[in-house]
């Protein structure tokens, strides 16, 4: 009789211990998806607060696409005929033998300034594209 109330108790015991565990898991299981809707609803509250910025806009800004094309075709005109200049006083220099060192160095000066001009508009207004 003292070894059925031994296993009885022992299964009780195991019972008890399965549930605890059971009991453990679950709450572990809620308590990870609770730190999930935290993590996703933090994150879409940082989201939201880039997205709905309420600052007045600069003259930079409220440039429209047309007129910022426009600026940009004005600046890359000029560059590609500084360009084509740069190059014939290039080729004048290496093939024909004709002197004219400085204004070569000259008109590559102003194409490259153009050029990086040209380059930080472009990247400044149409990064986001």
């Amino acid at each position: 009789m003292p070894g059925l109330m031994f296993n009885k108790l022992i299964a009780v015991v195991v019972t008890f211990v399965a549930c605890l565990l059971i009991a453990a898991s679950a709450n572990a299981e809620q308590a990870e998806k609770d730190q999930q809707t935290h993590d996703a609803t933090s994150e879409s509250q940082v989201i939201s607060a880039f997205r709905s910025d309420e600052s007045p806009l600069s003259d930079i800004v409220r440039i429209d696409d047309e007129r910022k094309h426009l600026v940009m075709f004005a600046m890359g005109a000029p560059l590609l005929i500084l360009i084509f200049i740069t190059a014939g006083l290039g080729v004048a220099m290496g093939i024909y033998g004709k002197d004219v060192y400085l204004a070569h160095m000259i008109f590559a000066g102003l194409s490259l300034t153009l050029a990086l001009a040209h380059a930080v508009v472009g990247v400044v207004w149409f990064y986001p594209f």
